[in-house]
């Protein structure tokens, strides 16, 4: 009989063993799909942008947009859901200039291909390609409109919002994203999702009516090269007012999601703020500008067709791409915490 309790022993602990295992697993995807869905803008400023965006727009494109302008709000976080379900999302919410030298912005091409054929593929992505995916996008909005898609017209404009969004935040062109190398953690959280939250009340992001783009190529490089020399200052200030505080003064404590969370405190994040001299309001408008320009232009080089005839009927899940969980979950890029 002792062989045989100890199999059946052995049996039972194995078993344990294995549930304990999909137990730890299904923990870290819940806790990466959370982490994930928190910042990049963060969820307010990014479906702000979309939805501001859509009032630049002229009356042959509000007859669409205006009545799909939830889904278009909604929908501009999808992209960062999609970062650890989805392969190949994660690359382009970024671009690391500073991995390519203090030349990067004269060196690297405008272009894709060009890009692949000097740096390599595999190097651009793991570095972010940003600038190349909204051109990307872009074309496939413009197709889309000229197919008068309204779903892919919709997925398309909600998703290149939010990249384009991203563009305008310094902290997405660069390695030190989170200031994990200059001993400042979260402060990428802090500039993008913090600070609106606080502030954006009191912001002027209006703009006029949406401009035609040229060259698109040309237009989101600007918005890259914009973002990345606001660096010098989101660290620099960050820094030296954080000799000025003490930790219990330079966090708080508050409720989020019913979740007791360090946060950077009211009174440091306004000095902060104060310190930039309105840099977040600003690359906020820019986004806002560059969002409905970047639809308007789209929709122009489609031939401008007529959506006033175009059904509202909506599958939010249409076109997603293929989720691959275990080859992206682990790979992708973080996105930074508060």
């Amino acid at each position: 009989m002792a062989p045989i309790c100890a199999s059946g022993r052995k049996k039972r602990e194995k078993c344990l063993y294995f549930f304990r295992l999909c137990l730890n697993f299904s923990l870290v995807v819940t806790f990466l799909i959370f982490s994930s869905s928190q910042h990049q803008w963060g969820f307010w400023a990014h479906k702000r942008i979309n939805r501001l965006a859509v009032f630049r727009l002229p009356p042959e494109m509000l007859v669409f947009y205006k009545p799909n302008i939830d889904y278009l709000t909604e929908n501009a976080v999808n992209p960062d859901k999609r970062r650890y379900s989805v392969v190949g999302e994660a690359e382009r919410h970024f671009i690391d200039l500073d991995v390519y030298g203090d030349g990067a912005l004269i060196l690297l091409p405008k272009y894709w291909r060009e890009a692949v054929g000097k740096i390599g593929e595999d190097s651009l992505r793991k570095h972010g390609i940003a600038p190349w995916h909204i051109q990307l996008a872009s074309y496939q909005l413009t197709e889309a409109f000229k197919a008068k898609d309204a779903q892919r017209i919709l997925r398309i404009s909600a998703d290149l919002g939010h990249y384009i969004a991203d563009a305008h935040v310094p902290l997405h062109t660069t390695r030190n994203y989170n200031g994990q190398f200059s001993n400042q953690d979260g402060i990428h959280g802090f500039w993008e999702s913090r600070l609106p939250e606080l502030f954006a009340g009191d912001y002027d992001v209006w703009n006029g009516s949406a401009e035609y783009q040229e060259n698109i190529a040309n237009a989101i490089w600007n918005v890259v090269r914009e973002s990345h020399a606001c660096l010098d200052s989101v660290f620099l200030f960050e820094k030296e007012l954080s000799k000025n505080f003490k930790q219990d003064k330079k966090y708080s404590y508050e409720l989020r999601n019913n979740v007791l969370t360090r946060s950077y405190s009211h009174d440091f994040a306004e000095k902060y703020h104060q310190m930039l001299d309105r840099q977040v309001e600003r690359r906020m408008r820019a986004a806002i500008k560059m969002v409905g320009d970047m639809w308007y232009t789209c929709w122009v080089n489609a031939g401008q067709p007529d959506l006033s005839d175009l059904k509202n009927a909506l599958d939010p899940t249409q076109g997603e791409e293929s989720p691959n969980w275990l080859k992206r979950l682990f790979p992708a890029r973080p996105e930074p915490e508060d």
